[in-house]
Parts: structure tokens; C-alpha cells; sequence
């Protein structure tokens, strides 16, 4: 499959002539924005319904490169609203085709950069879903693109706009828990060790060439699709790159240090056993359980998942401790934030979770804030810097769990110092023709 590189890379010469373009049309306040959708499976369609619900767009594409899925989506699109959106099974020809406004893209990770920085360079807003990239090389490059041209993104990091975040961050901020020393962010939960899936031919309706893309062409497993490709370190990071990108960013949202000194993690597959790729069956790859300790100036931070066991004695089984000489202060997500003072005698503080049902996540107001900034140029409440940071630190630790070892940061380079082996780690060979981003 033939590429120009020019789609995906912002050149100086690209980048000037956008920056320099007139606004797009509908960027002005109350508009209807011509929307389209790349990656129409269960996420990707809740980011869409909820954009269809503010009505303030116009579904005009959907693409997938599984065409079940698209074909559905257009269904329930126009019986949702009447919009008639055109399906494509190939991104760049939508883009090319279609006169789009904003791109949501709710793609496996390793298609994120990638996806944002074409739609970019074509002079639409973007709205896309966390890490936002499969390596930090990618990552970069789409906040530079974003720089370049101007134009807004939004990153689908919800939790920093959700009331109870929004409140358990100002007690922070007000002093309530004293100077902090050690943030905790974690998720626990149950599972056992994993049998191979018997590997089988895509089906006729997905284009796994294309699904794959930049990435490895492994075997089609129905472990990877749908859904499932989280757990694959081809396409994603794991639970780290997933669920650990939200806490890592609450920690974020906090501290006035936006990256660490140095990083460690280490972790495994002690429960769900070897990873297993044959060209007859395979299990996923991501680790089971994982620790990474971020050494920041003033205080320690460190990430822990497992995937067995559950939550056990433990009061959370999700969210962020911060220990502080007054206290602990926990930020979850159903179970709102706690405050546990240090002074037995003083009461536990409360607030309960403020969520959108029934998924739990606060959409609606991510994407109303998404619109305000399209409409006053100001940067939304996760923007592509915000969550290249978050994204960083989990990828930093996947870096460290892949060579072994700690490794030191410095954030302002984004390179790690004296180190070639762990600098060819923050970007990746790409297969076939698909270009790396610059």
C-alpha cells in the first residue's frame, strides 16, 4: 500500500501554510461542525453519541477498517440524528474525500499519532483518544503538529475534568493534606493464568493488513479484535498505557513538576504465565503485574497494577494516594475522593463521584470544553501537551520494564541522557510504508 510521506509528516513548508490558512469553516460560536469518526468500536461510538447530543455537528464519515463495524455505526447514526455519513475503510482517503471540521479518532494507540497528524496537517480539530502514542517519538511529534497548524486537540483524558477530580484537586492545592512526599496510583483486579487462543484467518469484512498497519503483522487472534488489543505490546502498552495514563495524569494535574529524573519498573507475567506467539495459537503479551517509581524533585511517585487477587483488605481497588504530613487523600473514580487525616481525632472528609451514567465517565463536559476552545483559541482542559506528559510517563515505564534497569529523563530534551540503548526505545521501526513521524 503506497504512501506519501507528505500526509504524515509536518515539514516546515507544511506547516507554515497551514499555520498562515484562513480558519475553517464553522469555527465560529453555535456552529454545526462536519464531524467524522476514525474507529468506530464501543468507545469510539460513546465519544460520537455524545458529540451527536450536543447538537452541534453533522456526522458527514465513519471509517473503520472493520466494515461490520463501520456499517453499523452509520446505521445507528442516522437513526440517531438522520445523518447519512459516508463509510471508508482507508482514513487517508477520507480525509482526502470528505470536508471535515473535526476528527474524532478512537484507534488502537498505535494508530493515534499517526491518524491525528493527518488530520491535523488537513486543517481539521482533533479530538483523540488516550496514550497519544504508541512511542514518545510519536507522541511529540503530534503536539508539534498541533503547534504547527494551529489547530485544537483534545485529548480523552475525562477524569481531569470531572467535578470530584476537579474538587479533590483544589483540597490539594488549598494545603488540606500538608507538603506531600509519596503519590500512589494503582489499579487492582481478579484473573488467572491464560490458555493460547487458537489463531484463525481475519474475517472477510476486516482488513487486518490495515489493522496492523505501521505495527508487526502478527497472526489474527479474536483476542486482539475487538477490544482486545491492549494487552498486546504490538498496538499498546498494557494496563500502564491504559487504565495507568488517567492516574498518571491526575498526579499531573497536581504537581508543578511535569516530569521525573529518573524512572524504574519492573513486573512480569508471575500469574498469567509466558507469553505465547505461534503461527497456531497466542496469548496476550502485556504484563500481569507492574511497578514503576518516578523520582521527581520534591517527591516519589509510583504506578501498580495487577491483574489478580482483586483488591483484597484494600479500602480502592482504582485511583491516587497522596501522602502528606497532614494526611492521605485518595481520589478514586465510583467511590469519589476520601481525606484521611493523619490526627486520628479530626473526622474523614468525603466527596462523592459526580459521574456521567451509565459508563461513569464525564464525556458531556469534555466535550463541551472541547468546543469552547475550538470556538475562543484557547487551549481545551487536555490538550495534546497534557496528554503527551501523561502519556510519557507511562511509555518511560514500559521503557524501563523493556531494558531491565532505571533509566534517567531529562524532560526538557525528552531524551535520556548518555543512554543509546534506552534512546533507540522511544520510537520504533515502522513495517512495510508507513514513515515514523518527524
Amino acid at each position: 500500500m503506497p504512501i506519501d510521506r507528505r500526509n504524515f509528516i509536518a515539514s516546515a513548508a507544511a506547516a507554515g501554510a497551514l499555520t498562515a490558512a484562513p480558519a475553517i469553516h464553522g469555527a465560529q460560536k453555535n456552529a454545526t461542525y462536519r464531524t467524522a469518526l476514525i474507529g468506530s468500536g464501543w468507545w469510539g461510538m460513546n465519544i460520537l453519541r455524545e458529540a451527536v447530543a450536543s447538537q452541534r455537528v453533522k456526522v458527514v464519515a465513519i471509517c473503520d477498517v472493520d466494515e461490520d463495524k463501520r456499517d453499523l455505526a452509520a446505521e445507528e447514526i442516522e437513526d440517531l440524528c438522520g445523518d447519512q455519513a459516508k463509510t471508508y475503510g482507508d482514513f487517508r482517503q477520507m480525509l482526502d474525500r470528505e470536508e471535515i471540521d473535526i476528527v474524532i479518532i478512537a484507534t488502537p494507540d498505535h494508530w493515534h499519532a499517526l491518524n491525528a497528524i493527518a488530520a491535523l496537517e488537513k486543517g481539521c480539530h482533533v479530538f483523540v483518544e488516550k496514550p497519544t502514542g504508541h512511542t514518545i517519538g510519536e507522541s511529540r511529534a503530534m503536539v508539534d503538529v498541533a503547534q504547527a497548524t494551529g489547530r485544537i486537540v483534545q485529548v480523552g483524558l475525562h477524569r481531569r475534568i470531572g467535578p470530584h477530580h476537579v474538587a479533590a484537586n483544589q483540597f490539594l492545592r488549598d494545603g488540606n493534606v500538608g507538603t506531600i512526599g509519596a503519590v500512589r496510583m494503582f489499579v487492582n483486579s481478579r484473573g488467572g493464568p491464560e490458555r493460547p487462543s487458537r489463531n484463525s484467518e481475519p474475517p472477510e469484512t476486516l482488513d487486518w493488513d490495515m489493522y496492523c498497519g505501521p505495527a508487526p503483522l502478527r497472526p489474527f487472534n479474536r483476542k486482539i479484535h475487538p477490544g482486545g488489543f491492549r494487552h498486546f505490546l504490538d498496538f499498546a502498552n498494557g494496563t500502564l498505557g491504559d487504565w495507568g495514563v488517567h492516574w498518571l495524569d491526575q498526579m499531573l494535574m497536581w504537581s508543578e513538576e511535569k516530569s521525573p529524573k529518573s524512572v524504574y519498573s519492573t513486573g512480569g507475567r508471575p500469574v498469567f504465565g509466558p507469553a505465547v506467539l505461534s503461527e497456531s495459537e497466542q496469548t496476550t503479551d502485556a504484563p500481569d503485574s507492574q511497578v514503576a517509581v518516578y523520582q521527581f524533585e520534591s517527591f516519589t511517585a509510583t504506578w501498580e497494577h495487577r491483574k489478580f487477587a482483586g483488591h483484597g483488605p484494600e479500602r480502592h481497588n482504582v485511583g491516587c494516594y497522596f501522602y502528606g504530613d497532614r494526611g492521605t487523600l485518595h481520589i478514586g473514580w465510583r467511590d469519589g475522593w476520601t481525606f484521611y487525616p493523619s490526627d486520628s481525632k479530626k473526622a474523614i472528609q468525603h466527596q462523592d463521584a459526580q459521574l456521567q451514567e451509565p459508563d461513569g465517565h464525564n464525556m458531556q463536559l469534555l466535550w463541551a470544553d472541547f468546543l469552547q476552545a475550538i470556538e475562543s483559541g484557547k487551549q481545551p482542559a487536555c490538550s495534546a501537551l497534557i496528554g503527551h506528559q501523561a502519556t510519557n510517563l507511562s511509555l518511560l515505564g514500559m521503557l524501563s520494564l523493556k531494558l531491565g534497569r532505571s533509566i534517567a529523563w531529562d524532560g526538557e530534551t525528552e531524551t535520556i541522557p548518555g543512554d543509546e540503548e534506552a534512546n533507540r526505545l522511544l520510537r520504533r521501526e515502522y513495517r512495510g510504508p508507513w514513515q515514523y513521524p518527524s
